[in-house]
């Protein structure tokens, strides 16, 4: 590669030139022709025994030069954006301006790249963090849980009331026809959980054993399956078994049997401790991303559309990894959605957008500031990873570029360093936000919104979705908080177990140890 030049365009474009000496050139049309040559039909030849000669005169002279210089792109072009000094973040549109076995090849790229970055204020930043403090209210809440995942369940001989569990057959009908998603057999429902759309699950309260009934409902104007919308419908119902839950004295026995408390007081005191560690750490998550958005409105930046498209895509692949897992297609998941491919990719625009500049941002603190990553510190973090996913660490590093762990890492301690230099000014807060006193996370769950409502599509092996919001680590590219990291705030969903469920999928307990009372449950 011999590099030409390099020209800086509005909005962080660029435009290189540089060419690809002819010996380079002439061994590659050559490789393409041994490669290639079998495709081509020459009157008198069998495939692949045509002279190259006779092909490039039956199907043009350049016949072979496009694919050879396809071939020679990549590495030129990585030599020519190093020696230019820039980062492309987007698609390289190219022109060949000669080319020919003589002279070789010249090429002008026009790509976006990484713009140059300013930003102000970062050193001595004044927040306000709100401190919450587990309730006493909170702690019995989850004692509460306890006793209910530890509960026996019994045989109700009478009438089925709220809160019982009914083994019921159902098939749903719309002006006398049977829709899809809405038939299954001994269908396990909490009454009284929400599962079902409203009115299914009041109307089997009453009902007894062995009885069949229907039931009337009507679907919401706003359901999402638009032939169902708005429609009245009729569930045939079959009742098989109604059984209710006794719940566990709370006591030191239950406190023995699903922890490794003596006492009740000793549980009581660790749910609160493990119940404020996590608060302390969404205080902490809170101060971080009041700062970082500090950061980002002081910052100067010509963003490149490209990046946004970049991290735009990267999130609509991943949306669909994780539908796929649970036997989903994205094309099917949006046509019961009623959104184009189009519009669905249009709704990651903010979160992309927000992401893309902190994570500029970050970088631009961590060079100013000439913040990097120690090899103790990345071998410490290739040890977490092999840790938390049960691998050698050389595999690992075989698996990791280094080079952009170190700069995840960086970001990490540039977060650090706002922090450390800001001003933070505590406040009690007035009320806890839910029963735990947990705040719920800021970032929208993209996942957990978009799969609510979906309780009669069998075809998708899906139900209305019961998603729980987790933070969870996706590779080496989380960063911490919500806001920080495109990888972060995504929805778990558990699979379900047959076709025709119509349940919320995954658990509110998911998040905690769940612990079985063998001397209650028999197990």
């Amino acid at each position: 590669m011999n590099f030409i030049k390099c020209e800086k365009l509005e909005k962080s474009m660029a435009e290189l030139q540089f060419s690809i000496d002819a010996e380079a050139f002439k061994k590659a049309v050559a490789d393409v022709f041994k490669k290639e040559s079998k495709k081509y039909a020459v009157p008198g030849f069998r495939k692949g025994k045509a002279p190259r000669s006779l092909i490039e005169k039956m199907y043009g002279a350049d016949v072979f030069t496009y694919d050879a210089i396809n071939e020679l792109f990549p590495e030129a072009f990585e030599a020519a954006v190093k020696e230019a000094g820039v980062e492309p973040v987007g698609r390289p549109e190219v022109t060949v301006d000669s080319a020919d076995e003589t002279n070789g090849v010249t090429l002008t790229v026009k790509v976006a790249v990484k713009p140059e970055v300013k930003v102000g204020s970062y050193n001595g930043l004044t927040v306000e963090k709100t401190v919450h403090t587990v309730s006493d209210e909170a702690v019995e809440a989850e004692l509460k849980r306890v006793q209910e995942r530890n509960a026996r369940e019994l045989t109700r001989e009478g009438a089925a009331e709220n809160g019982d569990i009914a083994d019921i057959d159902f098939e749903g009908f719309v002006d006398g026809v049977a829709f899809e998603g809405g038939k299954a057999e001994h269908y396990s429902l909490t009454l009284g959980s929400g599962s079902f759309i409203p009115g299914f699950e009041d109307q089997i309260v009453g009902h007894s054993a062995g009885e069949e009934f229907d039931v009337n409902v009507t679907f919401p104007t706003e359901y999402q399956a638009a032939e169902l919308a708005g429609k009245a419908a009729v569930f045939k119902i079959k009742l098989h078994e109604v059984k209710y839950k006794e719940l566990p004295a709370l006591d030191d026995e239950l406190a023995k049997d699903c922890s490794e408390y003596d006492t009740l007081e000793e549980f009581k005191e660790s749910i609160r401790k493990n119940n404020q560690e996590q608060l302390d750490k969404q205080d902490d998550l809170a101060v971080e991303n009041a700062l970082v958005d500090q950061v980002i409105e002081s910052m100067e930046a010509e963003i490149p559309q490209a990046m946004y498209d970049t991290r735009m895509d990267e999130m609509v692949n991943d949306f669909a990894f994780r539908v796929e897992q649970q036997g989903l297609r994205l094309e099917d998941y949006l046509k019961y959605m009623g959104q184009t491919m189009e519009q669905f990719r249009a709704s990651f625009m903010p979160q992309a957008e927000k992401q893309v500049k902190i994570r500029l941002a970050l970088e631009a603190v961590a060079a100013a500031e000439n913040i990097e990553a120690s090899e103790e510190e990345v071998s410490a973090e290739i040890k977490r990873i092999a840790d938390q996913y049960k691998m050698e660490e050389d595999k690992v590093r075989e698996l990791v570029n280094v080079d952009d762990l170190k700069k995840d890492l960086a970001i990490n301690k540039a977060i650090d360093f706002i922090k450390s230099h800001a001003n933070i000014v505590e406040k009690a807060a007035e009320e806890e936000n839910d029963e735990f006193g947990l705040r719920a996370v800021d970032a929208v769950d993209d996942l957990g919104e978009m799969l609510h409502g979906l309780p009669f599509l069998s075809s998708l092996g899906l139900a209305r979705a019961r998603i729980r919001r987790v933070l969870y680590q996706h590779d080496t590219r989380t960063i911490r908080g919500c806001d920080l990291c495109g990888f972060a705030n995504r929805a778990t969903v558990t699979a379900v177990s047959k076709p025709h469920d119509i349940r919320r999928i995954g658990s509110p307990d998911a998040s905690h140890a769940v612990f079985r009372c063998r001397r209650r449950s028999g197990r």
